[in-house]
């Protein structure tokens, strides 16, 4: 391990320490003191919050503080950071509080002068593929802290301007074309329901019922999802439909490859065959076979009046 690669771990070892001995330092990377000695006094110019309390019972203490100690990162890492940050860019609301030109700041800070050109030409020349995130989610942070506490919430949802009240308990959140979305279990229904983060109107504690454990709810699709009645299908795909698969698919199918080519694979509950024939017409002529013939026939069904509203001749007007 080199002095570099020894310092980034050194920071993490003594972390989430009050206090530490130079014989700690010494046994655990199995240095001499003068090295350990060195090796503390370069932690110090970087920025590591240390200071040493002299006498018998000598020893280094730790300012405790609300900022994480710097780490050491590699140019690359750096890089593959700051760009994953811009990213944010696209979201009108994230669950953190943060201002992305105040993070570029920060980073820029850490980087000599010609990095920082650096990354400013690197932002010229790459183009993110980011879907505009346009709506504002007034309770995103508190959907997010909800699940990650572990907490019932009652929330208030507006769909197609009727507003109703839900007790969940949240346990998934996800960004997709353009919206947040969060998963709960209803407590009424005892299934899983899924709400566009955006309109949610209200969300406050419930204490009425009792949460369940997280780990509970991260577990086979077919067991949360999966309701009696279930219809299982199978669509053979192109290459390019294997690509659309992975730009947008739902946790009720997957994809396999079976001799050679490519096969989703999945189940729709009562009530929602419209919407996989919908998701199967997307596809366009990269679906090669559909199983069952009942799904077959609906996706032929709803081709057929969408081609008749495009070849419907408009009367002239008199």
């Amino acid at each position: 391990m080199n002095k570099s690669e020894r310092l980034q771990d050194m920071m993490f070892f003594l972390n989430d320490k009050n206090s530490f001995k130079l014989a700690d330092i010494m046994r655990h990377y199995d240095i001499s003191k003068s090295t350990a000695l060195r090796d503390i006094a370069s932690l110090e110019r970087i920025g590591m919050p240390i200071y040493a309390e002299h006498g018998r019972n000598g020893a280094y203490r730790i300012l405790q503080n609300k900022l994480l100690s710097p780490i050491l990162f590699t140019l690359d890492e750096v890089l593959a950071l700051y760009f994953s940050m811009c990213t944010l860019r696209a979201y009108e609301t994230t669950p953190f509080h943060l201002s992305v030109d105040k993070l570029k700041e920060k980073f820029e800070r850490c980087l000599a002068p010609e990095k920082i050109r650096m990354l400013h030409r690197m932002e010229k020349v790459f183009t993110f593929d980011a879907v505009r995130h346009n709506h504002r989610c007034r309770f995103l942070r508190e959907v997010l802290r909800s699940a990650v506490e572990e907490r019932v919430c009652s929330v208030s949802y507006a769909k197609n301007g009727i507003k109703t009240v839900y007790v969940v308990q949240f346990f998934d959140i996800s960004a997709s074309y353009g919206q947040w979305y969060a998963t709960g279990y209803d407590f009424e229904t005892k299934k899983p329901r899924v709400f566009r983060c955006d309109k949610i109107m209200s969300l406050t504690q419930n204490d009425r019922r009792k949460a369940k454990p997280l780990s509970q709810f991260i577990k086979s699709t077919d067991a949360l999802y999966k309701t009696q009645g279930a219809v299982e299908f199978e669509a053979a795909v192109s290459e390019k439909g294997a690509d659309l698969f992975y730009k947008e698919h739902y946790p009720s199918m997957q994809l396999y490859t079976e001799h050679g080519g490519y096969i989703v694979k999945g189940f729709y509950n009562k009530g929602e065959e419209a919407f996989i024939a919908q998701y199967f017409i997307g596809y366009g002529e990269n679906v090669l076979s559909v199983k069952p013939a009942a799904l077959k026939k609906l996706i032929a069904a709803r081709l057929k009046k969408l081609s008749r509203r495009y070849t419907a001749e408009k009367k002239a007007p008199t």
